[in-house]
């Protein structure tokens, strides 16, 4: 065994002065670094799905904008028509339906049901709408001012799984009225549009941006206002999600002066949700397109008021927040998105090697000079055994042999500058046992 370790000691002492060994052990230290960085730090996919809502509203407009930025960078967005905000937020929060990315009402989520849930930015105000046939108020002097004026009337609150059917939910709640004292109907906004043409329904709520396509078919109906609300105040003031917006007269439309005069309305925010284990390139990378898409909507908000840190139901994604504060970092700064991405990923596993590293590097000189006093040791217990016996003529043969095996061992020593000392001290020593040996025979 005593042998077996020498020749492995001596073996790996004669491959630290080897280049083709420090290079093999090089690029075997880069692959292994690789294989860690793979495991450890996965790089984001470069298919991803996105939940957004009826073809015809904003969710899935922006969605198909959002596609078409990311597609630049070779990231694959998969744009799903769904019911709305309910209905995205049940499929996010199911790791087994593909949905990566959702569009969410600001408002609409209880957070104890979605606690693995967090922000990426809110995106664009979604004021409520609330549509009626001016004939249907005629008592009011076709205006419909207050909530309270519905009842008696057939409303359409916004079809299941919608954010729209539980904003509204709230506000009538809140207003003391029941579904079933404003004949509720729950109707996706192309089936309101069709009851409004035909006389079937006097009102309807709508949860939409202002630049929002499905409005376009709101306002052409003949006959039809926007709901003005004056008591938008209070309502802000007990839902803390909800912002007074004033809405110009002709916003919507100056051609058909939609609405008549400057109304106010409440609006929530749109906010785009992801699971908490999201990749932050991924974060970069929506964010990074979303503000050149976010320039063209500035109907109701500033430009540059989004993508935005307020007014968010789940908590702000910490590199969002960052993001959000400072820009992108200096690697998305300066470099394409995917190079960007393992550059990133190399710093996240080499930084972390390197601290615990480089303390292990100021141990090694004194692990080799210790190994070098081990490999001595045994050498000086051999030549002590050697002393011991050169006086006996029985084992004359065999130490002669033994000696003559350290003598070609401690030749074939390499040490550095540094351990020179201890080597021909040995020498020395080695030596002395040679001409005891001698006098003794």
């Amino acid at each position: 065994m005593q042998k077996t370790n020498e020749t492995a000691m001596n073996f790996i002492q004669r491959q630290i002065y080897n280049p083709v060994a420090l290079v093999s052990a090089f690029f075997a230290l880069l692959i292994l670094i690789v294989g860690v960085l793979w495991i450890l730090v996965p790089p984001p996919p470069k298919t991803i799905e996105m939940a957004t809502g009826f073809p015809s509203g904003l969710y899935y407009q922006f969605g198909e904008r959002l596609k078409a930025e990311v597609a630049k960078e070779s990231v694959n967005l998969k744009v799903r028509s769904t019911g709305g905000t309910l209905d995205n937020l049940a499929l996010l929060s199911n790791p087994k339906s593909g949905v990566d990315f959702a569009m969410v009402q600001g408002g609409v989520a209880n957070l104890n049901q979605y606690p693995q849930l967090i922000s990426i930015a809110g995106m664009f105000y979604e004021p409520i709408w609330v549509w009626y046939r001016e004939g249907a108020f005629k008592s009011e002097g076709g205006q419909l001012r207050l909530l309270n004026q519905l009842k008696g009337k057939r409303v359409s609150i916004g079809n299941e799984g919608s954010g729209t059917l539980a904003l509204t939910n709230d506000l009538l709640e809140a207003s003391g009225i029941t579904d079933q004292e404003i004949g509720a109907q729950k109707l996706n906004p192309d089936e309101a549009i069709a009851k409004l043409k035909s006389g079937e329904l006097d009102a309807a709520f709508v949860v939409a941006a202002a630049e929002a396509p499905i409005l376009k078919k709101f306002y052409t109906i003949p006959g039809i206002r926007l709901m003005s609300f004056d008591q938008a105040d209070a309502y802000t003031r007990n839902f803390s999600y909800l912002s007074k917006v004033t809405v110009p007269r002709g916003l919507l439309s100056i051609q058909l002066d939609q609405p008549h005069q400057d109304i106010q309305v409440m609006a929530a925010t749109a906010t785009l949700v992801a699971r908490e284990n999201v990749s932050p390139a991924l974060v970069s990378l929506l964010l990074s397109a979303s503000y050149d898409i976010l320039k063209s909507y500035s109907r109701l908000q500033k430009v540059g008021e989004f993508p935005s840190s307020t007014g968010l139901d789940f908590p702000l994604h910490v590199d969002a927040e960052i993001y959000l504060k400072d820009g992108p970092s200096f690697l998305h700064r300066h470099l394409p998105f995917w190079t960007a991405v393992w550059a990133g990923r190399f710093v996240k596993i080499v930084i972390p090697l390197l601290v615990i590293l480089i303390p292990l590097f100021t141990y090694i000189p004194s692990a080799k000079h210790f190994l070098l006093r081990l490999k001595l040791a045994r050498v000086y217990e051999e030549l002590k055994w050697i002393e011991k016996n050169a006086h006996n003529p029985a084992l004359k043969e065999k130490s002669l042999q033994d000696f003559e095996a350290i003598e070609r061992r401690v030749g074939n020593i390499n040490v550095s500058m540094l351990d020179a000392k201890e080597l021909y001290d040995l020498k020395a020593h080695v030596d002395q046992v040679r001409s005891r040996l001698h006098l003794a025979h």
